[in-house]
């Protein structure tokens, strides 16, 4: 779970199956009582049809957490130019950076330096349809140290420039939960 409609949209399934929660935020869910294997077989297959997934060991809910730390970094457009990634995930979750850079490039697709940008540029893509800030605010919010270093990386990662991206009819968005 990585936004507000998803801790929505799992709630509705807990509900719709009768298992009382009693606590529940992005990426986590405690339950009231125990569930049984018929209970949990249920519930995992609704939250598939949903894209959801439960994360079984903690080296998945640890790179769960990793993510959702990295959203809402991004999303609270406030990342500064001297932010430190490394930095920012070891004081939050207080673990040595190397051991969850490692842990997180054994089970995903790439690096958290890749998925970082991943998540930037997305973010940027919907900025500029938004039409709400010049990319030169953007480049400030997301923590670049220059439109042209936003520029360059946007056009490393999609192929094209924010301008030709903004002005093309197709713009192959991606889900952040699914990068």
């Amino acid at each position: 779970m990585v936004c507000n409609r998803c801790i929505s949209a799992v709630e509705g399934i807990f509900n719709q199956l009768e298992i009382s929660i009693d606590d529940i935020k992005l990426g986590e869910v405690n339950t009231k009582n125990s569930i049984s294997d018929e209970e949990l077989s249920l519930l995992e297959t609704n939250l598939k049809d949903l894209g959801f997934e439960r994360i079984r060991d903690s080296a998945h809910q640890l790179n769960d957490k990793i993510k959702t730390f990295i959203i809402q970094k991004i999303s609270d457009l406030d990342i500064s130019e001297n932010f430190v990634l490394s930095e920012f995930l070891s004081n939050n979750l207080h673990k040595d950076y190397s051991a969850l850079s490692k842990n997180f490039s054994q089970n995903e697709n790439f690096t958290l330096e890749q998925y970082f940008i991943l998540q930037k540029i997305e973010k940027v893509k919907e900025l500029l349809l938004y039409n709400e800030f010049t990319l030169t605010e953007i480049a400030g919010k997301l923590g670049y140290k220059s439109v042209q270093h936003l520029s360059t990386q946007f056009k490393n990662n999609t192929g094209f420039t924010p301008t030709e991206f903004k002005k093309a009819k197709d713009h192959n968005r991606i889900a952040l939960d699914e990068l």
